[in-house]
Order: C-alpha cells, then structure tokens, then sequence
C-alpha cells in the first residue's frame, strides 16, 4: 500500500513559480512510475508530467520548457518545478504511482494563477 501527500499549492501571481512535492510512504517507491495530473474546473483531468525509474521525464506540450519533474527516492519524493506560470495552469494537481497493476493518487494540492 501507498499513500501520496501533496504540497506546496497556492495562490501565485502570473509569471511566477511554485514547486509541488509529492510524499510516498510505502515500500519500493524507487520502482514506482511516477505522474503530474492536474484538474481545472470543468474540464477532464490531463497528464502533465511523467517520470519512470531512472529519471526519464516526458511533458504535455503546454508545459514544456516551463515544467519539471523530477523524483528524490531516497526521501521517497516526487517534486514538479512550474515556471513561467499562466491563469490556465490553475488546476487541482494530482500526484500517481502505478507500478503493474497498483495504482495510487494523492488527494490534489491547488494550485492557483492569479493577480
């Protein structure tokens, strides 16, 4: 079993940054495929950033070059760098781990862009 706690949402002024992290508790993380999905109101949910287990990253094109992902394993860590933030980034943003047929997602961290 594997929990995922998210942090570090909040209110941020166009152009500035914030960096989500992502908490596992649990065993084997290491192993873990890791992802960013976020929700904006009214609208499916989308993949935003992927990491598997040795570090390579993949991004939706509205993030790319503004986005990074990247995993501590020894903190059992996913964090995401978001740059260059926009009013559409504003989304509830959810953290995944899936390894095989296990499939775990944090409870979403706010994430608001605004003046």
């Amino acid at each position: 079993q594997v929990q995922l706690v998210e942090s570090g949402g909040g209110l941020v002024q166009p152009g500035g940054s914030l960096r989500l992290s992502c908490a596992a508790s649990g065993s084997a993380f290491s192993f873990y495929f890791m992802e960013w999905y976020r929700q904006a109101p009214g609208k499916q949910r989308e993949l935003v950033a992927t990491i598997n287990l040795v570090g390579s990253t993949n991004y939706a094109e509205s993030v790319k070059g503004r986005f990074t992902i990247s995993r501590d394993n020894a903190k059992k860590t996913v964090y995401m760098q978001m740059n260059s933030l926009n009013p559409e980034d504003t989304a509830v943003y959810y953290c995944r781990a899936t390894l095989g047929s296990l499939d775990y997602w944090g409870q979403g961290t706010q994430v608001t862009v605004s003046s």
